[in-house]
């Protein structure tokens, strides 16, 4: 049984059915965060037609980020698929305390999202575009 230390409000349950719904024709990432004061997970930023290498630029390099992530991917065969990602940011020099709220809300904010392809980072130069391929293809 995993401890829910942050709370998923209905807006951030809305925009995660929405982005998952969506039609993807370019990668494309849902930023979200963990408001301390009030122990809640909140929406941080959209990025639209970006890649992963653009995403370490935007993202802190001190605090962690959950990150849902549509790219795309050409198969072999000239099929094009976009598959989604649950990418948990925990940077080692980030705050104990902040580390432990998202520890803690990953497992639930992954059953929301509903995302079986699941990734921790631990460092933002670890999160390349052919890291992610290379995760995606095995």
């Amino acid at each position: 049984m995993s401890v829910k230390v942050c709370d998923i409000e209905d807006d951030v349950k809305d925009a995660l059915k929405k982005f998952r719904f969506r039609k993807h024709e370019n990668n494309t990432a849902l930023i979200l965060k963990v408001d301390r004061e009030k122990q809640k997970i909140c929406i941080d930023t959209m990025v639209e037609d970006t890649c992963l290498d653009e995403l370490r630029d935007i993202l802190p390099e001190h605090q962690p980020r959950f990150l849902v992530y549509s790219s795309r991917m050409q198969h072999s065969d000239g099929r094009v698929s976009y598959p989604m990602t649950f990418i948990y940011i925990t940077p080692r020099d980030s705050q104990r305390d902040l580390q432990v709220m998202y520890a803690g809300t990953k497992l639930a904010l992954q059953k929301e999202a509903d995302l079986t392809r699941v990734y921790e980072v631990r460092e933002l130069d670890e999160m390349t575009d052919e890291w992610l391929a290379e995760k995606l293809s095995k």
